[in-house]
């Protein structure tokens, strides 16, 4: 596994707080956490503590395929940044305050088995849907 992390951002127009819950409360999680319309994250727990565990459900909205991402958490700095372990990956996920917006930056270990541009271009997606869903909530 390669050690340089892909870096992915969005500037939401939601302040921090706010921005912060829909992250990591389970009933907001579940309207963004998917890259594509045709998917959907049927069902999320999100135990936000060290040692805790994060678990969604991501499914083709047809039901051809679906997994669970689960992953534990390493650190966390509450409406700050979290960092959490899955797969032997890390993640660490920060929200830096911009006055009337957010910033998320999510940082994380590539897997060796997809392109890093598809890995980049998924986990972008899926905090595009996240922006669009705090934006319009």
């Amino acid at each position: 596994m390669t050690a340089e992390k892909i870096t992915i951002s969005a500037i939401i127009n939601v302040a921090k707080t706010k921005v912060w819950d829909y992250y990591t409360l389970p009933e907001h999680i579940t309207k963004w956490n998917f890259a594509d319309p045709s998917w959907h994250c049927p069902s999320a727990t999100n135990d936000m503590k060290i040692g805790g565990k994060y678990l969604a459900r991501m499914e083709a909205k047809d039901g051809s395929f679906g997994f669970d991402f689960e992953a534990y958490y390493t650190s966390i700095h509450p409406g700050e940044n979290f960092t959490y372990e899955f797969d032997g990956r890390t993640v660490i996920v920060a929200f830096n305050d911009n006055n009337t917006s957010t910033e998320v930056i999510v940082s994380f270990d590539p897997e060796t088995e997809h392109p890093i541009e598809l890995q980049r271009n998924g986990w972008q997606a899926i905090l595009n849907n996240f922006k669009k869903y705090c934006e319009q909530i």
